[in-house]
């Protein structure tokens, strides 16, 4: 129950000195009537308005043990609390809860958040991405949204909720101590392929089976990808799939005169057609009823492809310059995007 304001408190006791009743004051005074009850059996025992000394439930952990609880939580940031409570011990040698551990955490500014899920990073390819940024952050708005973003996508019919969480501090979501590799995706789904631009986007195609380098030749540049980048003057981004860095695949785009823009390796966060696919995925979820077989999904992923307001995407490409800065100050590691 939230406490009374000095004065109102004072201005409670007059009132209820002067005669009225505990129910008129409350009425008066807009509080709830056991407040004004409490206050006025306060005043008959202790002649006082003011809040008795409460000194709450005694703490069972001392500083030392708080500061144990802290560290081991620190140095694996995906430890649950209910092992952190199981393998401490609390004041005169007593076992401690998992709420305990939990009131410890968040008193030194550690709470549960799901963890970022991004790609694993190495050394070299933080150099790769840094590189690329710095070579591409200079880059005036006209210039990106003269792109062609391109990607494949797996859309399944069920997944997991991700109620994995992990302990971190405020700013600290794309630490890495705080980030998960991403995982395969799992149950039935299909494979989407799409290219977004600005002002404009394709149609989603279909893949079957393996998509390798001759497939993507046949099924996608030729009859797709190429007639568009020469009626809009587009450059082609794609990521560093295999298919698209087999031989075969780079000499046809070179012979049909397609600029091609390159891309650094483990970049998902860099390309704005990523964020496409989430809008995607989750139109999907919330279709009614939701897709429950395979060409359901396909329907679905066709009908909400189309209805993603372009205003979503042409701010997406608005964003790649932002992007660029976030992937230099990350120093070519995980950014906000």
């Amino acid at each position: 129950m939230p406490q009374m304001p000095q004065a109102l408190r004072e201005r409670a006791i007059g009132m209820l000195t002067a005669g009225m009743s505990s129910r008129s004051v409350a009425r008066a005074l807009n509080v709830h009537f056991t407040t004004i009850s409490h206050l006025q059996r306060g005043f008959r025992e202790y002649g006082s308005t003011s809040n008795r000394p409460y000194n709450g439930r005694r703490r069972v952990t001392t500083q030392a043990q708080d500061l144990h609880i802290q560290q081991v939580n620190l140095q694996d940031r995906l430890r649950p609390a209910t092992q952190t409570a199981a393998e401490s011990i609390g004041l005169h040698n007593q076992t401690i809860s998992a709420q305990t551990v939990r009131n410890r955490l968040r008193e030194a500014q550690l709470h549960a958040r799901r963890p970022h899920r991004g790609l694993d990073l190495t050394p070299a390819r933080r150099r790769n991405r840094l590189e690329w940024a710095n070579a591409h952050i200079r880059w005036h708005l006209a210039r990106w949204r003269g792109v062609l973003f391109t990607d494949e996508s797996w859309f399944t019919l069920f997944r997991a909720d991700g109620r994995q969480r992990v302990w971190r501090r405020v700013g600290e979501r794309f630490a890495d101590v705080n980030v998960v590799d991403r995982g395969a995706h799992r149950g039935g789904g299909v494979m989407v392929w799409a290219g977004i631009c600005y002002g404009r986007r394709t149609q989603v195609h279909f893949i079957d089976g393996i998509l390798n380098a001759q497939r993507y030749c046949d099924e996608f540049l030729r009859p797709i990808v190429v007639p568009y980048i020469h009626e809009h003057h587009l450059m082609f981004q794609q990521d560093n799939a295999r298919p698209h860095v087999a031989r075969i695949y780079t000499q046809f785009l070179e012979a049909e005169n397609v600029p091609v823009l390159a891309w650094p390796e483990y970049s998902l966060d860099t390309s704005p057609i990523e964020h496409v696919w989430d809008v995607l995925d989750l139109r999907i979820r919330q279709c009614v009823p939701v897709p429950t077989n395979i060409q359901q999904l396909h329907t679905a992923i066709e009908e909400e492809w189309t209805s993603i307001p372009q205003a979503i995407i042409d701010i997406l490409i608005n964003s790649m310059q932002r992007r660029c800065v976030a992937l230099h100050e990350a120093n070519g590691g995980h950014t906000r995007y």
